[in-house]
């Protein structure tokens, strides 16, 4: 979707328009007829969130009403769901292209509506014969936003649609080496980032006993990709590491899942495909702050050679991990990922993986599961953040206690704990093992991958999470970094 500023003339108009109407204090300069603005007063007093649609044939005024006075947070996300709303109408309508304008609009409420208009109109529609009639063209009233405002929005926007491609992309055409592909080409792109991709004999040189344990089922060798956006006007001296889960499909190995709990399992990369993402778009539009990134990559199988429960594992930092589920693979190879990253001295570790169906269970699909171990400011920044763009994380208990659900008899650790209770947190725990710096863990199962249509996020990959990490280095380099 293009998205242009142009000086809007009504009178000259040759094509639909979006008109934003949120407060009575514009009314006196809405360009409409007195009987369409008594129509239209009316229709507010009843539901301040109405839609009104004038004919203008052969086009017409779409007039989105929405009420500024509501606190900011959740003014602006209702904003982005009228927008998901009303872009099934113009398809519906084969329209493809509009102009949006508003009277008594502030620019933060024209980004939040065309935020909501771009996600919605993601579709993955790469294998479809008959394609649904999208929007290509928007513009936009001039002097409502600056240039630069919209471009780094745009370029956000089209960062969360590659991320979704990815996530949606099938595993017979994405798998490790050609997802560890795509991100070396995106970084060899824009430049300003420096990829390096570990092969199979690399890993077992390193010794990550976790990623190469979840491999051995797998006809695909594994990837470790390692990204850095180190600009020269940096406000942190040590970096943020990002960590995310790249399993590319998950079977759930040995301990095979049944078939309804396998669909989708093609999203079990999102956490990789999303902190990929989140480093790009930081270069790209260039914040200065320090950020690397650790995506261990492989699918779960259960060929070959699989691992199988009672094995035991030395991973990457020699602790030795019992396995009592192959189903519970994602931990191990961040596990992995993250005692990399830590051997790196950063200022402090985010980790964002599909890693458990307790955080759905416990959560619903509104929210991430996050926990902290010593970044409680870090994760309070976050949480600020998250209630924001309306991307919320939910904090939950990291005592140590959990701990003891996690020993073994045998080795070190468990992979997981057998039984019922706390696995998002137990999860949690497992991977704290490894990080010996500030740590925060951010269990997005239930906001990656939408099985039915969740307002602009759509259907399949959401791009969930990549809009919070990306405000949070916006305000880190401000408020957040310490070194």
């Amino acid at each position: 979707m293009n998205i242009t500023l142009e000086k809007i003339n009504y009178s000259e108009l040759h094509t639909s328009l979006i008109f934003l109407y949120g407060s009575e204090v514009a009314a006196r300069s809405l360009p409409f007829k007195r009987e369409e603005t008594a129509y239209l007063t009316a229709r507010r007093k009843e539901d301040a969130a109405s839609l009104v649609v004038f004919n203008r044939l052969p086009h017409k005024i779409y007039v989105q009403n929405f009420d500024s006075e509501l606190p900011t947070a959740e003014s602006l996300e209702k904003l982005r769901r009228a927008a998901s709303q009303l872009q099934l109408a113009l398809m519906e309508e084969k329209v493809q292209r509009v102009a949006v304008t508003g009277e008594g609009l502030i620019p933060e409420e024209m980004v939040a509506f065309l935020e909501g208009l771009h996600m919605a109109n993601y579709r993955y529609d790469k294998y479809k014969t008959k394609k649904e009639v999208l929007l290509t063209d928007v513009v936009l009233e001039r002097h409502i936003l600056e240039p630069q405002a919209l471009e780094e929005n745009v370029r956000l926007w089209r960062r969360i649609d590659v991320c979704r491609d990815w996530v949606n992309e099938p595993v017979m055409y994405l798998n490790a080496p050609k997802f560890a592909d795509c991100i070396k080409a995106e970084a060899e792109r824009l430049g300003n980032v420096k990829c390096t991709v570990l092969g199979q004999k690399k890993i077992e040189s390193l010794k990550m006993g976790g990623l190469l344990a979840v491999n051995r089922g797998s006809e695909d060798e594994a990837r470790f990709v390692v990204l850095e956006y180190k600009p020269a006007d940096r406000v942190n001296k040590r970096p943020v590491a990002l960590v995310g889960k790249g399993v590319m499909y998950d079977t759930g190995g040995l301990n095979i899942k049944p078939g309804d709990y396998m669909t989708e399992m093609k999203s079990d990369m999102a956490g990789a495909a999303t902190m990929a993402s989140v480093l790009f778009a930081v270069a790209e539009n260039a914040l200065p702050v320090y950020v690397t990134a650790y995506l261990p990559l492989t699918d779960n199988r259960p060929g070959k050679n699989a691992y199988a429960a009672d094995d035991i594992l030395r991973m990457y930092d020699g602790t030795t991990v019992e396995i009592t589920n192959t189903d519970a693979e994602g931990r191990l190879i961040l596990a992995d990922a993250i005692a990399y990253a830590d051997r790196q001295d950063p200022e402090l570790i985010i980790d964002a993986a599909t890693l458990t169906g307790a955080a759905v269970r416990a959560l619903g699909t509104g929210a991430i599961a996050g926990m902290q171990q010593d970044a409680a400011s870090a994760f309070a920044l976050l949480r600020i953040m998250g209630d924001q763009v309306y991307e919320r994380v939910v904090e939950f208990p990291f005592w140590k206690e959990y701990d003891e659900m996690l020993k073994s008899e045998v080795a070190d650790l468990k992979n997981c704990n057998l039984g019922a209770h706390a696995g998002t947190i137990t999860a949690g725990r497992f991977l704290a093992h490894f990080a010996h710096h500030p740590y925060i863990h951010l269990d997005i199962a239930g906001v990656a991958y939408y099985g039915k249509r969740e307002s602009f996020y759509g259907v399949g990959a959401s791009g969930y999470a990549l809009r919070l990490l990306y405000a949070f280095f916006q305000t880190w380099h401000g408020v957040g970094a310490k070194s």
